[in-house]
């Protein structure tokens, strides 16, 4: 553009120059015919050569640089000539209503569909997505639905109804035979602390502490001084061992009527504690107080930031866009190009949300130019206009030295031939 504008200045300062040379090549030759003819001819071109070079250096800046009045139009009149355009823009070219009818124009959603397939397939478009579905599962923030998650999980807990529960899990503690596996743990705890030395001792010390501290009189406080006197905590401790090693082995004995009678019993309390209501009340004021206490944020929040992580590994993996997202995105097209009333839904809210936009923010068009233009100095405005329009403009000067040549030709043939 810039090397136009100089060949185009060039062309129009050698038609100039040709005029002055022809002028003043002729003004011998002003006395005979043709001589007149082309001296006048050559005058008129230089005249409206300089008139034109005079009109279009005005427009810009003061010619020669003499302050003429009524030169260098653009920079006196720039906030004048800015605000026509502005006005222009706004009231003529970019009306709102010239824009909400381009708008209603376009099928937005036929055209995202069909950007869409089209570059669905390519590596960069997917590579961008993923980064996109990563950085949205990032910008969650997890702390801020720690209270909701609490809230509602503390909220169903205590809507849990004891008293539909508890009577399954009582049957499936008798199904599963847990009361037996219970007693069965017990009796082996048991034996085991049963066995050893220090049980042992402590029982028979345990023992000669009670025999000792028995309160009797006359024979049975004579028997039992004799009693105390012929055992000592090694012996009592054995027999107590015995005694209690024996028992366990009988109640662990699946065939033992009292191992028998006593699962019988437990049962029965078992089933007894389905229909007291003193027990289901105990539960759920129990139930109660511990989701009250239950200080559970941290532990919520620290599992939504590893769901959160897992979250993200999980959509850089090929599967996820292979398997999940492509044919989710697929499908969802699909099913879009065949109802065009969605289309159509889909559009009108589009253009609705673009003309709602186009309303609120119309005046900024003239704002936007304004703060543009105004960014450019007075030379910075010259030679742009020069550079857009300066071809043109130094036709002008070119045109009215070739036209002043030929209107002069003639004009002066005309005098000299009356």
């Amino acid at each position: 553009m810039v090397k136009q504008k100089n060949k185009s200045h060039h062309l129009a300062t050698i038609s100039l120059i040709i005029m002055g040379i022809g002028f003043i090549a002729t003004i011998p030759l002003q006395y005979s015919f043709w001589g007149n003819i082309l001296q006048g001819g050559f005058e008129a071109g230089l005249v409206g050569g300089l008139a034109d070079w005079f009109a279009v250096t005005a427009l810009f800046r003061h010619p020669l640089g003499i302050p003429i009045p009524h030169t260098a139009l653009l920079p006196k009149n720039r906030q004048r000539i800015t605000s026509g355009i502005i006005s222009m823009l706004e009231n003529e070219w970019l009306t709102k209503e010239s824009i909400r009818k381009k708008i209603n124009t376009i099928a937005f959603t036929n055209k995202l569909i069909e950007i869409l397939e089209t570059e669905m397939n390519s590596q960069p478009l997917q590579k961008n997505v993923v980064t996109l579905v990563q950085h949205l599962i990032k910008k969650i923030e997890v702390r801020k639905l720690t209270p909701i998650i609490e809230k509602e999980l503390k909220a169903k807990l205590d809507d849990w109804d004891i008293k539909k529960y508890l009577p399954l899990l009582i049957e499936q503690v008798t199904e599963r035979k847990y009361d037996e596996k219970t007693l069965d743990y017990i009796l082996k705890e048991i034996d085991e602390w049963a066995a050893k030395d220090s049980t042992k001792y402590k029982l028979g010390g345990m023992a000669v502490d009670a025999v000792e501290n028995i309160k009797a009189d006359g024979f049975m406080q004579f028997a039992l001084k004799s009693f105390s006197n012929l055992v000592n905590e090694e012996k009592l401790g054995n027999i107590i061992q015995n005694l209690i090693q024996k028992g366990v082995a009988s109640y662990s004995d699946p065939y033992n009527p009292n191992r028998r009678t006593l699962l019988i019993h437990i049962r029965n309390k078992l089933e007894s504690i389905k229909t007291d209501e003193k027990i289901y009340e105990e539960l759920s004021n129990l139930k109660s107080h511990a989701i009250t206490k239950w200080e559970s944020q941290e532990q919520i929040n620290d599992i939504l930031e590893q769901f959160q992580q897992k979250a993200i590994d999980f959509v850089a993996e090929p599967g996820f866009l292979n398997h999940y997202l492509l044919p989710f995105i697929n499908n969802t097209l699909t099913e879009l190009k065949n109802s065009p009333e969605k289309i159509e839904a889909i559009d009108i809210w589009i253009k609705s949300k673009l003309s709602s936009f186009v309303d609120k923010n119309h005046s900024k068009i003239g704002k936007l130019v304004k703060e543009n233009l105004d960014k450019l100095d007075d030379k910075t405005l010259i030679n742009m206009v020069e550079t857009n329009v300066g071809k043109d403009l130094q036709w002008i000067r070119v045109n009215g030295a070739v036209c002043g040549f030929l209107i002069g030709l003639i004009l002066v043939g005309f005098r000299s031939f009356f």
